[in-house]
């Protein structure tokens, strides 16, 4: 039977959510501090850029020449 989380435990995970969020604010301040810029890049974009190539993949024994 699983244990339910405990209220401390609950509370430290917070804690921690809000330092990460606060590291990052100051990441993201200090990188634009630094001449920075953020791209807003719109929604169902992608970052991959070539998809020509090979699809087929070969697993196991390699052909017999």
């Amino acid at each position: 039977m699983a244990k339910k989380a405990s209220g401390a435990n609950k509370r430290s995970k917070e804690a921690v959510s809000t330092e990460s969020r606060e590291a990052i604010e100051a990441q993201v301040q200090a990188f634009l501090a630094n001449g920075g810029e953020i791209e807003q890049v719109p929604k169902g974009v992608s970052g991959q850029t070539n998809t020509s190539g090979p699809k087929h993949i070969t697993l196991g024994k390699k052909p017999r020449s």
